[in-house]
């Protein structure tokens, strides 16, 4: 089959781009980020229950907002892209030993959809 000469990039974009990207849905997010509203805030000015305000987190250096930070998550000199925010919630203790946050998502897809919800929060 021979492609038109102006599909062919765009084909090529979307081979590029990985499948968990593709998967990603904010609303399905929305629905897993229930679970961490006992602790987080996510309303501009906001302040949590036990653990920092994640409005506008995706893009945001790590430990830079009011709230008491472990020493730990201070020291970590992380930003919170897509990519550092799945290896953390995968398994915080794991990418910063010492931090407080102790609840991890192990399913891909929830961890992806929460990563495309929490980009919401702007």
């Amino acid at each position: 089959m021979k492609l038109p000469v102006f599909a062919a990039p765009a084909l090529a974009a979307a081979l590029l781009v990985p499948v968990a990207a593709q998967a990603q849905d904010a609303a399905a997010g929305k629905a897993v980020f229930t679970q961490c509203t006992a602790c987080h805030a996510y309303k501009p000015g906001a302040v949590g229950i036990a653990a920092p305000n994640l409005y506008g987190v995706v893009g945001r250096k790590a430990a830079s907002t009011a709230f008491a930070y472990s020493a730990a998550l201070k020291a970590s000199k992380l930003t919170w892209d897509p990519a550092t925010l799945n290896t953390f919630l995968k398994a915080p203790g794991k990418l910063v030993p010492g931090t407080r946050m102790v609840i991890a998502i192990s399913n891909d897809t929830q961890r992806a959809n929460l990563i495309a919800y929490l980009a919401t929060l702007k």
